[in-house]
């Protein structure tokens, strides 16, 4: 059998290599081809080097007047400023798509048709009016402007590492009476994926409505190109969110960073945490890995089964337009009776989308930010912000209240940890307390402030995940998982290092390189 299932593997292997090699090949066939016809030395490329270089002008006129955040703008006209001849051009290719058109429009009618049916469960809301609660302005944002609805009757239980999510996902799943969905960005096969699979074939083949979703690109170096077929083969309705292609296009930058497990829309999943080893330990890259995840049992549950079904759909309808919708109501878990669940105070999923320019994972971790009056404790693996959050953070701090970062110490992308650090003079000069965690790397995701909110998700302080990912977490308000999350961070802090402003300190050389790479963050 160990045999059978090594040359089975190795076959695998020789064919993600296969196709990892050609996509490769194919994106430096494009930039060679950019290259010469911008830089051949006859008339002709002489003439097309002076139509570009208008171009790049063009475009530039063109970055300065759209509406979008200052960074990208900088970014892209000192891009193009040091690349004149075909700095105008790689914009074009990168952000004029004959397909994203059609994406938008698909995203934005699934997201209309399944508003409606986020509220199934009654509305919350005007009793929290009433009460004049304390975070009213967060919950009015989230469910009157960006659509998802706060809910009662709701038990949550917070995971401070993946060990322990890990355990409790496999008992859930063990569990289910109706369908299962699965929504990740990274798939690795192994200690922690093949029990999931294994008990998505049990219930698959027992009739339940088993789904799994996987970004492409997450997934390309961690899983075979037939894997959809092979959960296809075992009964498991599969979609690959937007299949990676070799063609330079900003399309191609917008990922599904989500994580969610939904179960019979009564029990639901989210956090850092993604389906491979490391997320348990059970392989290491980069020391022990710190994640944290958070279980939400009830009404709110049903939130994050409607973020699954509405991306579910609107990748169905890319594939084939005609293919049927899901009726939502046939989901919903309390058609007959209420939701016997006893309130722990509110709970308040949501979603974050690139497609609609509405940045809901940084609004809502700057609404944490300045409506703190105490403290705010922040969690992030990256620590990549804009002006936004960074007078934010800095401003809080010069106000008096307790703003502290825990980043990791031992980094997984080398240019992202200069770059992150290269924030820190300037946050620690305001009075935000900064450590690194140094038994490994740090994966949460969690913010915390004044006992009486948090937020647990996939949404990292980085461009990313702010702005070009499709995202989701969840808000918690005077909930008993508050305490939990404080006392993880505390527990935390304690096994991470604070840095001083002699950590701070930089050649000429090393300030130098961190200033480009901050100027280029946004492309990172």
């Amino acid at each position: 059998m160990r045999e059978k299932h090594y040359k089975k593997k190795k076959k695998w292997v020789r064919i993600v290599f296969r196709r990892r090699v050609f996509v490769i090949f194919l994106l430096l066939v494009q930039i060679m081809f950019i290259m010469f016809i911008t830089t051949g030395s006859d008339l002709l490329s002489r003439y097309l080097g002076l139509v570009l270089h208008t171009l790049s002008l063009l475009v530039c006129l063109y970055i300065v007047n759209k509406k979008e955040k200052p960074a990208y703008k900088v970014t892209w006209v000192s891009l193009i400023m040091a690349f004149p001849i075909f700095g105008g051009i790689l914009y074009i290719i990168f952000h004029t798509q004959f397909n994203s058109k059609r994406m938008t429009k698909l995203i934005i009618q699934s997201r209309e048709e399944s508003k409606p049916f986020y509220c199934l469960c009654g509305d919350t809301f005007p009793s929290l009016v009433r009460v004049n609660h304390d975070c009213l302005s967060q919950i009015r944002y989230l469910q009157h402007y960006a659509g998802f609805p706060i809910y009662a009757h709701t038990q949550t239980v917070y995971f401070n590492s993946g060990e322990s999510y890990f355990s409790k996902v496999l008992e859930t799943l063990e569990q289910a009476e109706r369908y299962i969905f699965l929504e990740f960005f990274i798939m690795r096969q192994g200690v922690m994926l093949d029990p999931i699979i294994d008990i998505l074939e049990k219930k698959a083949k027992a009739g339940l409505d088993v789904r799994v979703m996987y970004d492409d690109l997450g997934c390309f170096l961690s899983l075979p190109p037939d894997y959809k077929q092979h959960l296809e083969k075992k009964k498991i309705k599969c979609i690959v969110f937007n299949p990676f292609t070799p063609i330079l296009s900003s399309h191609q930058n917008n990922r599904d960073h989500r994580k969610i497990i939904a179960v019979d829309g009564k029990i639901a999943f989210t956090g850092g945490i993604n389906l491979a080893d490391e997320y348990i330990n059970e392989f290491e890259r980069f020391g022990h890995w710190k994640d944290s995840g958070i279980m939400l049992h009830g009404e709110a549950a049903w939130s994050f089964t409607m973020i699954f079904l509405e991306t579910w759909n609107f990748e169905l309808m890319q594939i084939n337009p005609h293919l049927p919708q899901d009726n939502y109501t046939a989901f919903y878990p309390w058609k007959d009776e209420p939701c016997g669940i006893e309130s722990d105070g509110y709970v308040q999923p949501y979603a974050d989308s690139p497609i609609d320019d509405e940045n809901v994972g940084e609004h809502v971790y700057i609404q944490i930010i300045n409506n703190a009056k105490e403290y705010v404790y922040i969690n992030t693996p990256y620590l990549v912000v804009d002006d936004n959050l960074l007078s934010a953070l800095t401003l809080a701090a010069k106000s008096g209240v307790d703003v502290r970062i825990i980043t990791p110490h031992r980094w997984d992308k080398k240019i992202v940890a200069i770059t992150s650090r290269s924030y820190y003079r300037q946050l620690t000069q305001a009075g935000v307390k900064i450590y690194e965690y140094t038994m490994g790397f740090n994966h949460s995701k969690t913010f915390v402030s004044d006992d009486k909110i948090a937020t647990v998700g996939t949404t990292n302080l980085d461009f990313r995940s702010l702005y070009l990912h499709f995202e989701c977490g969840v808000c918690i308000y005077q909930n008993s998982s508050i305490e939990a999350i404080k006392k993880d961070f505390l527990e935390t802090q304690k096994l991470s290092r604070l840095i001083t402003l002699t950590d701070c300190d930089r050649n000429a050389f090393q300030r130098v390189v961190q200033d480009i790479l901050r100027l280029f963050a946004p492309l990172m």
